[in-house]
């Protein structure tokens, strides 16, 4: 049997996502994308993240939602191959209309940061040394 797996996130406007992962350089996932819903695939395995109107996960998931200026949910890591990609990386998110909350920094045999999109949801980008 064939597995595959993949994220489900609220969002409160599917068109700044939209835009913003766009702005990355994500791509879409083909046929996933609606007023309720904009999708994206990540990295060379097309990791899917689907980002749903908050509404719409709420009521697909018969249940409230994290709050994510209270908590964390989960952070998706983001391999680099260079301390300068990373550094590419903060500056790309800053300009798309994110927040880098871990600045790039060497830590525990890496170098990486750490980001919020628009709506909270946790990425980092790591480059092993």
């Amino acid at each position: 049997m064939k597995v595959q797996i993949w994220a489900n996130l609220g969002v409160k406007n599917v068109k700044r996502t939209e835009e913003f992962y766009t702005r990355l350089g994500f791509k879409e996932t083909p046929g996933q994308k609606s007023d309720e819903l904009t999708s994206f695939l990540f990295g060379d395995d097309d990791f899917i993240i689907h980002f749903f109107k908050e509404d719409s996960l709420k009521k697909g998931m018969k249940g409230d939602l994290a709050d994510l200026s209270k908590g964390n949910e989960v952070i998706f890591s983001i391999s680099a191959e260079t301390e300068a990609e990373v550094n590419d990386w903060a500056t790309k998110v800053k300009d798309a209309g994110g927040h880098v909350f871990s600045p790039p920094e060497s830590f525990q045999g890496m170098f990486g940061c750490a980001f919020t999109d628009p709506d909270g949801h946790k990425f980092n980008i790591l480059k092993w040394k």
